[in-house]
């Protein structure tokens, strides 16, 4: 299991949003790449990049992002706006370690098939679900689709994985939702990460028991409710 911390880029800054509400983030830092060396200089080996401008498609902080993957201590997979073939192939030539689709692997399965069996291994797939539904678009829209369906079209690609958001949850440090990732992790048979209210080691241990091969860990980080070396001792 993966302890993996989180960092949400928006306008430049290291950010934290609750349930998605770009109104109101709380800016943790002015400098991402001296978050990523931090949780470097702490033992991880993997951290979760977003992209929240680019989700949006208000713009991208793409330059913050290169620095972040170019590193040599640390791996690094980049979610938000990655919506075309060519952001996927640039994104992983830059060396960035996967990346992540959510809604075009919502709204264009061709799309994601091509990227997943061209970098076989390095794309995850995004279930961010609100309402039991595939959220998309910087989680602004719904998707009317079953997430078994979904679920069950991934499962035949050679993808990295799932990543679960459970959106309710997203920010508020309220614990996880294990009931629903006990359901995804039921549908299919592809390595899940789960995301959304870790608050403490504790979650962290229960996520982990619930099937989630990695958990992504943000404002618990952020807040100092978890230390990122004693959750990556688990």
């Amino acid at each position: 299991m993966l302890v993996i911390p989180a960092i949400d880029i928006l306008g430049g800054r290291c950010v934290r949003l609750v349930r998605g509400d770009y109104a109101h983030p709380t800016v943790y830092s002015d400098d991402p790449s001296d978050v990523a060396t931090s949780f470097a200089e702490a033992g991880a080996a993997l951290i979760h990049v977003v992209d929240l401008d680019a989700a949006r498609d208000v713009g991208d902080n793409h330059a913050a992002i290169e620095l972040m993957v170019r590193r040599k201590d640390v791996k690094v997979q980049v979610a938000g706006g990655v919506r075309s073939e060519a952001l996927v192939d640039k994104l992983l030539a830059m060396g960035a370690h996967a990346v992540v689709m959510g809604t075009a692997a919502v709204r264009e399965p061709r799309l994601l098939e091509r990227c997943a069996r061209k970098h076989a291994g390095q794309v995850f797939t995004a279930l961010d679900v609100r309402d039991d539904q595939p959220a998309v678009h910087g989680w602004t829209e719904n998707e009317p689709l079953k997430m078994g369906s979904l679920l069950a079209r991934w499962d035949v690609l050679p993808l990295a994985g799932v990543i679960f958001t459970s959106i309710a949850r997203d920010g508020t440090m309220e614990g996880p939702d294990l009931k629903t990732l006990a359901r995804v992790r039921a549908m299919t048979s592809l390595p899940v990460q789960y995301s959304g209210g870790v608050s403490s080691i504790e979650d962290v241990r229960a996520a982990a028991a619930a099937g989630a091969m990695g958990v992504i860990v943000g404002k618990a980080l952020y807040e100092g409710r978890i230390k990122l070396a004693e959750a990556l001792a688990l």
